[in-house]
């Protein structure tokens, strides 16, 4: 499950985003309608799509409850801001280090491998959770709803003091 740490640049993102929680998902909800207008997305230097998240206030994993709400995005990466469609909104990642994981699966198993990532991996690491936005890279080997689906889990972290 663990690939590597990354230290990401910072990064350019047009898309979609609805606040949401775990009990109150609304993940099909929004990919559907950022999908219904992707193609209005000038200067996409590649294929790969994001699902970010954004906790405000910062994720805490001990008070974390399925009613807490969070903004998710739906997200291409973009060259620049120049040429903002319609209905879609700019994300400036800011970069930083990132834990990264790979999650193979349907998604019914994504717990699972959040449940490693939380509870095993990130307390013996060395690093703590940073609180900067958490995302999915969805790549040629995602294949949405499908077994063999593949997509890398980035996770913001830091060293622990």
């Amino acid at each position: 499950m663990y690939l590597r740490t990354a230290l990401l640049p910072e990064k350019k993102f047009i898309g979609k985003s609805l606040p949401m929680s775990l009990a109150g998902d609304r993940t099909s909800e929004l990919w559907q309608s950022f999908m219904k207008e992707r193609g209005t997305i000038l200067q996409i230097p590649g294929t790969d799509l994001c699902n970010l998240v954004v906790y405000d206030p910062p994720l805490d994993l001990q008070n974390f409850q399925p009613t807490t709400v969070f903004t998710k995005y739906a997200l291409a990466e973009v060259a620049s801001f120049d040429e903002l469609p319609e209905n879609m909104e700019s994300f400036l990642l800011s970069g930083g280090l990132y834990a990264v994981f790979l999650h193979r699966g349907h998604p019914a198993s994504f717990p699972q491998t959040l449940g490693y990532i939380f509870g095993q991996w990130l307390p013996s690491s060395g690093y703590t959770l940073d609180s900067r936005p958490h995302f999915e890279l969805l790549g040629e080997k995602y294949k949405n709803n499908a077994p063999d689906s593949e997509e890398e889990v980035w996770v913001p972290i830091r060293k622990s003091d």
